[in-house]
Formats: structure tokens, sequence, C-alpha cells
């Protein structure tokens, strides 16, 4: 009994090394931009997400269902998305900040400039 104990714990802990090196890979595999290289708008909207808002559009904070798959695979509500203004237009645009986790404090941070069309990190 203990060798099948060992093995069913062994084959989990091997599962999840897996599972973390294609997790890894799949964020590993988008371009990055430096926050320095972000528009001044995308950094604005870094700023609010920070402190928690006030912000500007009534969406903003709202899952992200990642439908696209672009972005590494997480459970349904881990991913929020936020609008970065874009001068001109006369609705939303087509920028957004996606944040994983908790957006105050989140470092898993995505940018999208084409509707979600494609992504870069956000490296701090």
């Amino acid at each position: 009994m203990t060798a099948k104990y060992l093995k069913s714990w062994l084959f989990v802990i091997f599962a999840l090394f897996l599972f973390a090196d294609i997790s890894a890979k799949e964020s590993a595999s988008l371009p990055t931009i430096n926050v320095a290289e972000l528009p001044v708008e995308a950094r604005k909207t870094l700023v609010l997400i920070r402190s928690n808002g006030p912000f500007p559009y009534e969406k903003d904070g709202a899952v992200f269902g990642n439908r696209e798959g672009l972005l590494p695979k997480q459970k349904r509500g881990y991913y929020h998305e936020f609008t970065v203004k874009t001068k001109g237009a006369r609705n939303r645009g087509a920028r957004r900040i996606v944040t994983g986790g908790e957006p105050t404090v989140s470092h898993d941070l995505y940018y999208t400039d084409d509707h979600y069309a494609t992504f870069k990190r956000i490296k701090e």
C-alpha cells in the first residue's frame, strides 16, 4: 500500500511540474514591454489600478475571460481588464491592461493596443 501511495504522489508532483512548465512557456512566449515604454495613458491606468481607482469607465475591473487563449490558462475570474484611454476615441477604444490575480498588487500584467488580438507582458 505504501508503494501505491508513493506512486500516486509522484504522479501528482510530476503533473504539477509539467503544468508549471507549460504555463511558464506560454507566458514567456509573449513579447514584453517595459513600463517606461508604455504610452502615457497606459502608465496612468497602471497608477489607477495600483490605487484601486477611481476608474473612468464602468467596465474597468471586469473579469477578462481570455477567450482568445493568448494569455496563460487560468481559472475564470483570475484576469481583469482596464481601459487605457485613447485620444480622440468616442468609445473605450482598443487599448487595455489586463491583470492577473489581485489587480492592486499583481505582477501578472499584460498590455494590448489592438483589442485583445495581441498582448505584451508588462515588465516592471
